[in-house]
Formats: C-alpha cells, sequence, structure tokens
C-alpha cells in the first residue's frame, strides 16, 4: 500500500505542476489512528519548488488524491503545518490478511533486500579458558537471531567463532588446570574458578582411569544422545571419581607422570582448550544458538595465513620500520595513529593473526563474501578504524566490512552487582542462567533492548518472575491459537478456504488492531535488519500478542451465537497471526508452542 500511495502523490503532485523529487515523498504511519492511516509530508517537503505556501499545497493535494479514485482510500484531511492524512477503508487490511493467508510463514515477509549477496557474521568469539559466562549469552542471542535476519532478508548468510588458543592467555590457563590436577597452588594471576578444580578432576580420570573417562563420553560427553539433565548427573559422577583420584595418596606423582607422557603443560592447555569448547557448544545450544564455523587461531596461524598476509601488506608498500619495530599505516585510512604489527624483539602483535583472520572470512565455503560484520564488547571501539583499514589495504572496500560494538551486560544476584571474570571465579555461567529461567526467558530476555545499551539482568528476579516473563504472554497467544484450532476441529468446523472466505466482518476496532499489527511486519523485519536491530522484532511480537489477546478476549469465535461468516473471518485471522507470531519468535530464536 505505501507504494500505491507514493505513485498515487507523485502522480497528483505533477498534475499540480510540481517536480516533485519521489525521495523526498515521505509516508508514515500515525501513532493514533483517529489521524489516518497513513501521513504524508510531500507538501512540506515540495511547497518552496512549487511557490506555494505548505498547507495550501497540501490542501490542494488532498483535493487531488480524494478525486484520483485510489482504491481502498475513504478521505484525505490537511494537519498541522501541511501533513496530509489519508484514511482507508478497512478493506486495504483484508488484502494484507489474505496476502499473509496465501504466503505463509514461508514467504510472508520475506523480503529480497540482500539479492542473494553474502554475509559472514562473528559473534561470542569468547576465549576457550573457561565456561561461557551469563553476559555472552545476549551476544549469541543478538549474533543468531541477526543472522536469522539476514536470512529472512535474502541474504546468503555464514556464521562463525573464532577460537584464541594462542598465546599467554592459554599457557596460564594449562597452567592453572595442571596445578589443580596435582595439587599445587594456582598461579596468582592464573584461573581460580570452581570449574578449573572440575575440569582438573575430568582431566584426572582422562589420565588415569580411561574406562570411566570413555564411560563418561558416551552417556554425557559430546556425542551423547541423553537428556541435559542426564549428562549433567553423568557429569558430576566424574568430577566425583576425578576427585577421588586427585585425592588419593600419591597421586600427585602419578598424574604429573603421566600428564608429563602426554606433553606436560602443552597437554594441559589442548585438553583445557577442548573442554571448555565443549560447554560453550553446548551452553549455546542450548539457547538454540549454533555456528557454521569454528575458526581456530592456532590452526590459521599454522596454515601461514598470518604470514600470507603481512607479505602481501608489505608488497604493496603498506609497512614502515621505526625504533626497530614494524608498523602499519593505519592512519592513512582515518585511524587516530598508526599500529605496530611487529615489535623490536621481532614477537608480532595481536593484530597480526587478526588482520589474517579478517582477511580469510572474506573468503568462506568456496564463496567470496560480500560483507563481513564483527559483532564486538564495549571495549572494542579502538579496534575498528585500525582493522577497517588494514582490510581496505588487503583490496576489500571501505563497505565491506562492519563493526557492531555492543555494551555488556550488568548481573545482579542477591542485590549485589557480579564482576564477570573466570580468573577470579566471580561469574555466572549461561547454562546457569538456562537451567535458572529456561532457554526461551533467557534470550527473550538478552533481546528486549538495543545492543549498544547497556543491559542490567536480576537472575533473581528474572527466576522469581519467569512465569510472568513476557515471552510467556508471547507464547501464550501462539498457544490460544493452537487451541482453537483443536476446538474447532473437535466441533466439526472445516478448515476455512482463506481465499474464498468474506473478510468484511473483521471491522471492530480489536480486529482492526490485529490487522495493523500484521501489516507492519515486513517493515519492522526490514529495519531491524537495517538498524542491526533485533529488539524491534521483540517489541513487534509483543504488540501482536497483546492486540490479539484483545481480540480473544471482546470477540468470541467458536461461540453458537457468533454467525457463521463471523466466525469463518475471525478464524482467518487467528490463523495469520498465527503465520505472524510463528515468524516473530522464530526471528528471535525463540519456540512457539502449540500448548501451555
Amino acid at each position: 500500500m505505501r507504494d500505491v500511495l507514493a505513485t498515487a502523490i507523485s502522480a497528483a503532485l505533477t498534475r499540480l505542476g510540481v517536480d516533485a523529487d519521489p525521495s523526498r515523498i515521505g509516508l508514515e504511519r500515525p501513532a493514533r489512528t483517529d489521524h489516518g492511516d497513513w501521513s504524508s509530508n510531500a507538501a512540506l517537503a515540495n511547497a518552496k519548488g512549487a511557490g506555494l505556501a505548505p498547507r495550501e499545497l497540501a490542501q490542494r493535494l488532498a483535493s487531488e488524491l480524494d478525486d484520483a479514485g485510489l482504491p481502498h482510500l475513504e478521505r484525505t484531511e490537511v494537519a498541522g503545518p501541511g501533513f496530509v492524512n489519508m484514511h482507508l477503508a478497512p478493506t486495504w487490511l483484508h488484502d494484507v490478511l489474505g496476502a499473509i493467508l496465501r504466503e505463509g510463514t514461508d514467504q510472508y515477509a520475506r523480503l529480497d533486500v540482500g539479492r542473494g549477496q553474502t554475509v559472514n557474521l562473528e559473534f561470542v568469539s569468547a576465549n576457550p579458558t573457561g565456561p561461557l559466562h551469563a553476559g555472552g549469552g545476549r551476544w549469541g542471542a543478538y549474533g543468531d537471531s541477526l543472522a536469522r535476519l539476514f536470512r529472512r532478508c535474502g541474504y546468503r548468510t555464514y556464521t562463525e567463532y573464532y577460537v584464541n588458543d594462542r598465546g599467554a592467555q592459554m599457557e596460564l590457563f594449562g597452567r592453572s588446570l595442571a596445578a589443580r590436577l596435582i595439587g599445587d597452588a594456582v598461579p596468582e594471576n592464573g584461573y581460580h574458578g570452581q570449574y578449573v578444580g572440575e575440569w582438573a578432576a575430568e582431566l584426572a580420570v582422562a589420565l588415569l582411569d580411561e574406562p570411566a573417562w570413555q564411560a563418561w563420553v558416551t552417556q554425557g560427553g559430546p556425542h551423547s544422545e541423553r537428556s541435559s539433565e542426564e549428562r549433567q548427573a553423568a557429569t558430576r559422577a566424574l568430577q566425583e571419581t576425578g576427585s577421588n583420584i586427585v585425592g588419593s595418596p600419591d597421586a600427585g606423582t602419578d598424574l604429573l607422570s603421566e600428564l608429563m607422557s602426554r606433553g606436560g603443560l602443552a597437554y594441559a592447555s589442548s585438553w583445557g582448550r577442548e573442554r571448555a569448547l565443549l560447554d560453550v557448544r553446548e551452553s549455546l545450544d542450548a539457547m538454540n544458538v549454533g555456528f557454521d564455523h569454528w575458526q581456530s587461531e592456532t590452526a590459521l596461524v599454522a596454515d601461514g595465513a598470518m604470514e600470507r598476509a603481512v607479505e602481501r601488506l608489505r608488497e604493496d608498500g603498506w609497512l614502515y620500520e621505526r625504533d626497530g619495530a614494524q608498523w602499519l599505516r593505519t592512519t592513512e585510512f582515518g585511524d587516530d595513529k598508526d599500529r605496530v604489527l611487529y615489535r623490536s624483539d621481532g614477537e608480532p602483535t595481536y593484530f597480526v593473526p587478526d588482520i589474517a583472520y579478517h582477511h580469510a572470512k572474506f573468503s568462506r565455503g568456496g564463496q567470496h563474501m560480500d560483507l563481513v560484520i564483527d559483532v564486538l564488547g564495549a571495549d572494542h571501539h579502538g579496534y575498528v578504524p585500525r582493522m577497517a583499514a588494514a582490510m581496505q589495504m588487503l583490496g576489500h572496500s571501505a563497505e565491506s566490512y562492519e563493526a557492531i560494538v555492543g555494551q555488556n551486560v550488568t548481573l545482579m544476584r542477591d542485590g549485589q552487582v557480579i564482576e564477570l571474570s573466570k580468573r577470579t571465579g566471580t561469574m555466572v555461567e549461561v547454562r546457569e542462567l538456562i537451567d535458572a529461567v529456561g532457554p526461551d526467558v533467557a534470550r527473550f530476555a538478552f533481546l528486549l533492548q538495543s545492543i549498544d545499551t547497556r543491559q542490567t539482568i536480576d537472575i533473581d528476579l528474572l527466576s522469581a518472575q519467569a512465569s510472568e516473563n513476557p515471552v510467556f504472554y508471547v507464547q501464550y497467544a501462539h498457544a490460544r491459537i493452537a487451541s482453537v484450532a483443536r476446538r474447532a476441529e473437535a466441533d466439526g468446523v472445516a478448515p476455512v478456504p482463506p481465499g474464498r472466505t468474506d473478510l468484511s466482518p473483521l471491522a471492530g476496532e480489536r480486529e482492526l488492531a490485529v490487522l495493523r499489527a500484521l501489516e507492519v511486519l515486513p517493515s519492522v523485519v526490514e529495519l531491524a535488519l537495517r538498524e542491526r536491530a533485533p529488539h524491534k522484532v521483540t517489541t513487534w511480537v509483543r504488540d501482536l500478542a497483546a492486540a490479539f489477546h484483545g481480540f480473544y478476549h471482546d470477540c468470541p469465535i467458536l461461540h453458537s451465537d457468533v454467525p457463521e461468516e463471523v466466525r469463518d473471518a475471525r478464524l482467518c485471522l487467528t490463523e495469520g497471526t498465527r503465520i505472524g507470531l510463528s515468524i516473530g519468535l522464530d526471528l528471535l530464536g525463540v519456540d512457539a508452542p502449540e500448548a501451555m
């Protein structure tokens, strides 16, 4: 309808002798329905060129539109300094509902904005030195929902997780594990969390009790098909076995001997890496978050990607030497200072493998990526200009690299802020949050507000109010619709053929409110993608659920005194609502239950 009205306004202005700029014909939905269904600022934007006062041009434009015989247009009115408000008949919303019923969940609000362009989206990428903390859950929910939006809008989307498994942090993690394993003190700046002791106990079993370790792999490990509760019980049993081993006489000597035979600290670091990634994968899986590719930094460097990227930068003249160090000319692309690639002792900075990694991300799955996006934490603002500069030096356009810098999560428990730190052990695992409130509540909570605003989550409050969480209000609307369908079937009401159903009975305010909410979904999806803002979909599903609950309360569907034609029209509306909720909840990665 927007396109129909925009074309009509442009044609009306032409008839009035106004050379209108189509890009300056704005159309918006008024906040209040008594101001019309659409409002345009075309008269305000084009009055100067027309040599008329804005309100006078608006009156002439409104008259032209009234006389144009536009479908669904009932009347126009001029408001304020020169806005033209257009009031449409309910038939335009009936047409929208017809389209929803024809297109269904798969096609309604499926856009072709991307036209097959390729996108690489990296998010979460927490270091493999411990479990994923609850704050990381926000990045998982956000990144996955953004990927779903890209796919819905016609982009071929590739998601990945960067495994930072090189450097001092991994060595320190290995030392911390080994110390807990043999009963030594953990290094002062090492990892002191409870999980380190638990994983050290598991490592003890892996080293000295192969049958018990293999039993866990089958019952609680990555290849187990058991439930989450059963896997966790198997893991607790494994840790108890390991604790008994660690606490037995002379265990330290045996464990140290076995550890050294397998590579010592390098083995402890490698084993810890795999254990951390297993935990991260399971936690993200529980939140319905998955990745197409997990890229190891160690593997990237071993493949020679770092040397190849640096050599190309050197050949193209982007490197220079100063004070014995190798510098990259990032200021030529807007960075506030040039960046060191190699220190004076010849050691590369972290920037070098990051450049190689981002360059590699432009080629995934045998295809070139048109757009590479990083979802970064709040402390990465300064990182963006230098990486953008490096990518342009390597031949990628400025528009092909994008970074979304979000704000962190503040977690509270017992009225106190929890400082998130793997090293001190003061952390709440995302798994713990999921166990407390469920994956849908957790994910919906993370997607309630914009990623660029700091979020505070009170775990006690979220747990206590789980049954009142807004996600349940939305899910209950979907479950209600399913119950209507079941009751209709039980009452012998035949499925309503949408193309042959008269929708004109849908004229009450409650019915129109649902229709208006459904009509805006394609615009919401496009806006949420353009602004990288999945929370706009969250707001929309809440609005649709509220409209439907109001309709359900005031507009009986299957009551015996409801005329058949009204019943059938309302059944079409409930099915259209189901389609809309299914689309919205899927974009948020939240379940759409048939019953609650």
